[in-house]
Parts: structure tokens; sequence; C-alpha cells
């Protein structure tokens, strides 16, 4: 998990790679895919909230999105629950199941949301990261679920 971005101490697998988000996660910092992400990686997240993005391309893009979002998140995440990981016929693919949990640390109450991810590593870094997140369990754990729906449009 020390290395830097663009460098590895050996190959890493999906899994392990995994395995440092999870670390990172749980570390609450702001670098967390700093050291794990390619230069030219691709993060998406399909189901975002409106108004915001569902694809990045490159690190630097991200992560800058990340941090700024990292920041005016009020979460302290304590448990990343791994519900399943499933191989792929690629072996740079694994598609997780996990759920993360943590304390609101505005409100004090407990959550968590899950979440479905499709993970690519080629040389030990994330190339592709597709996310799939509970949006509106999110929204309701942080007491912006009213807002949020204020912002959907109507059928």
């Amino acid at each position: 998990m020390g290395a830097q971005a663009g460098t590895t101490t050996g190959p890493r697998t999906p899994r392990e790679v995994f395995a440092c988000m999870w670390r990172q996660w749980l570390a609450n910092g702001t670098d967390t895919a700093d050291s794990l992400l390619a230069e030219d990686a691709v993060v998406e997240t399909p189901f975002a909230a409106p108004g915001h993005p569902r694809r990045f391309h490159g690190r630097k893009e991200f992560l800058a999105f990340a941090a700024a979002g990292r920041a005016a998140l009020p979460v302290r995440f304590e448990e990343c629950r791994e519900v399943a990981i499933h191989e792929t016929t690629d072996p740079e693919v694994i598609i997780v199941e996990y759920e993360l949990a943590g304390t609101v640390t505005t409100t004090g109450r407990r959550a968590s949301a899950p979440f479905i991810g499709v993970l690519r590593v080629r040389d030990g870094l994330i190339t592709e990261w597709r996310e799939y997140q509970h949006t509106l369990g999110i929204a309701h754990a942080l007491g912006q679920l009213p807002a949020l729906l204020a912002t959907m449009p109507s059928t």
C-alpha cells in the first residue's frame, strides 16, 4: 500500500488492490485512490445523484472531485463489509459487492450503504472502476433525502 502513483511494489491482483482500497477508505484520508489509480484511469458512477458527474477521465480529474467530495462528506467510515468478490474470465477484472458503514459526524447517526463495483487492475494499478452506489440510502443517512428527491424530474 505504500506505493506511489504510477509505481508498484510488485504485481497486485484485483483482489489485493480492492483490499488496499477499503483499508484506505477506513483510514478516512483524502488521498484514498492516489497510490492505486493509473494516470489514465477511468472512474464511473452510473447512479450518481443528479447534478454529479458520472464519469472521470484520468487520475487527476477524479482525485480533484474526490477530495472536494470527501471534505464535504460528514462521515467517518468504520467498517467495510465484503459481501462477495466475483472472479471473471478476465484476470484483470473482479466484481465486488460490499457495504460501507460509519458514523455521520454531524448527527452521530450510524448508517451503512451497499455498493457494487467493477474493478479492472493492470500492472498493479486501477485502470477502470465502475461503482454502483445506493444513492437514496446515502442521502437518507446524511439527512439529505428531501433535497435529493427535489432534484429529480417528475414523471
